[in-house]
């Protein structure tokens, strides 16, 4: 069976879908671990855990494989400019904490 991840990048799900592979990896579907069963990293889960807005990309990260961090290393001044200072500095002291951030 395909992860989330995989679906996504081949266009048979959307990012909103996600609820329904969870859904379904609860209803012991599969012997993975949740984040496995997603195509996720365990470092990706955690960061979708914390920030949900970030699945876009984990799935870029994925698509063009590069590391989600480097992605955001880009989108996040123009998250810091979204309104949202509070959320950005969270995120960003999650990814120092987790070493994907210098």
């Amino acid at each position: 069976m395909s992860s989330f991840i995989e679906k996504c990048l081949n266009g048979e799900v959307v990012s909103d879908d996600i609820d329904d592979f969870v859904d379904s990896w609860h209803e012991g579907k599969s012997k993975l671990p949740l984040y496995r069963y997603l195509g996720m990293s365990r470092s990706e889960y955690s960061l979708w855990i914390t920030d949900p807005e970030v699945l876009p990309y984990i799935i870029n990260a994925h698509r063009y494989e590069k590391d989600v961090s480097e992605l955001l290393d880009e989108a996040l001044p123009l998250v810091a400019g979204s309104g949202s200072p509070d959320k950005t500095l969270k995120l960003m002291h999650w990814l120092k904490s987790e070493g994907m951030w210098e």
